[in-house]
C-alpha cells in the first residue's frame, strides 16, 4: 500500500443499485428486525420518559454489553448473552430499586459491576473486535434468521403484557404514590416493566448498539409526548417516529454506503427536533396538557380500591 493510499481520504460512494440492494435478503432481514425492534421500543418508550428512567435504559444496555462480549468469548448468540445480563440486571434494579433515590443507587451499582466484568470480557475477547464493536453501534445488517426468530418472539411479550399492564401500569407511572394508595401493585408492576424493558434493549441493541440505544427507545416517545400527552396517542406516534427511522434510514444505508445505525440516529434526533421547534410556543404559553402528568389518568384496575 502507497503512502498516498494510506493519506486518502475515505470517500463516500452512491450506489446506483440502492433498489436491488433493498431486495437483497440481508436487507429484508434489516427491515423486518428493524420493524420489530421500533414497535416494541416505541411502545415502551412513554413509560421510559414518564416513568423518568431514561438512565435506566442506558444503564441497561451497557449491564447487558459483558453478556454479549461473555457470549462472543464462549462462542455462544450474542442475543443471549444480551438476554441474560439486561433481564437479570433489570431484576436486580427492579427488586432493590422500588423508590426514586433506591433505584438510581441500585441502578449505578448493578452499572459499575457489569461495566468491569465488560472490560474483562471484551479483553479477553480482543480477537473478535468486529463483533465486539457491533455490539456497541448495532449491525442491523447483520441479523439473521434465529434472530429474527428471539425478535418476534420478545416483542410479542412486550406487546401482549403491555395490553393485559398498560391501565395500572399508567397509572403507576403518571401517580405512584395515588397509585399505590388505591391498591395498585405499584413495586410489582415497576419489577415487571423493568424487565420488558430489558427485553426491548436486547433487541434495540443489535439494531442501533449500547452506545446509541436512545434514539429507539427514548427519542421517539419524547418526540411524542411533546406534541400530545395523552398515552395512547403517544405510543402511536411513538412507534411511528422509530418506524420512519428504521425503515428511512435503511433506505438511506442503500443509497449511501454507509451503516443504518448512523442514518437511524440522525433521523430520530431530526425527528425531535422538529417536534421542538414546532411545539415551542405552546410550551413558551405554558398551556395546559404539555406533560404527560396532565393527561387523564386511566380508571382504577378493577379489584382496587
Amino acid at each position: 500500500m502507497t503512502p498516498t493510499a494510506v493519506l486518502a481520504a475515505p470517500r463516500v460512494e452512491f450506489q446506483s443499485n440502492w433498489l436491488q440492494v433493498l431486495q437483497t435478503g440481508f436487507m429484508q432481514h434489516a427491515f423486518l428486525g428493524g420493524t420489530l425492534v421500533a414497535v416494541a421500543a416505541g411502545l415502551m418508550g412513554w413509560f421510559v420518559v414518564t416513568r423518568q428512567n431514561a438512565f435506566a435504559a442506558h444503564a441497561l444496555a451497557h449491564i447487558g454489553f459483558p453478556g454479549a462480549t461473555g457470549a462472543i468469548l464462549l462462542g455462544l448468540p450474542v442475543t443471549l448473552g444480551l438476554a441474560v445480563f439486561c433481564v437479570g440486571g433489570g431484576l436486580l434494579i427492579g427488586l432493590f430499586g422500588s423508590r426514586g433515590a433506591e433505584r438510581e443507587v441500585a441502578t449505578g451499582t448493578v452499572l459499575a459491576a457489569a461495566t468491569g466484568l465488560g472490560v474483562l470480557f471484551a479483553s479477553l475477547a480482543a480477537a473478535n473486535a468486529s463483533a465486539t464493536t457491533n455490539v456497541l453501534f448495532g449491525n442491523l445488517l447483520a441479523v439473521s434468521t434465529g434472530q429474527l426468530a428471539v425478535f418476534g418472539a420478545f416483542t410479542a411479550v412486550v406487546v401482549l403484557a403491555l395490553a393485559v399492564l398498560a391501565r395500572p401500569l399508567v397509572f403507576a407511572s403518571v401517580d405512584p404514590a395515588v397509585a399505590e394508595a388505591r391498591g395498585v401493585p405499584v413495586r410489582a408492576l415497576g419489577v415487571a416493566f423493568v424487565v420488558l424493558l430489558a427485553l426491548t434493549i436486547t433487541m434495540a441493541v443489535q439494531v442501533v448498539g449500547t452506545l446509541l440505544l436512545f434514539a429507539l427507545v427514548v427519542t421517539p416517545a419524547a418526540a411524542a409526548l411533546r406534541l400530545t400527552a395523552r398515552p395512547a396517542v403517544v405510543a402511536v406516534l411513538s412507534v411511528a417516529f422509530a418506524l420512519a427511522s428504521v425503515w428511512l434510514g435503511l433506505v438511506a444505508a442503500a443509497v449511501i454506503d454507509l451503516p443504518p445505525s448512523f442514518f437511524i440516529v440522525g433521523l430520530a434526533t431530526l425527528i425531535w427536533a422538529v417536534s421542538l421547534a414546532v411545539t415551542r410556543e405552546r410550551y413558551r404559553a405554558g398551556r395546559p396538557g404539555d406533560h404527560p402528568a396532565a393527561a387523564p389518568l386511566p380508571l382504577v384496575p378493577a379489584g382496587t380500591s
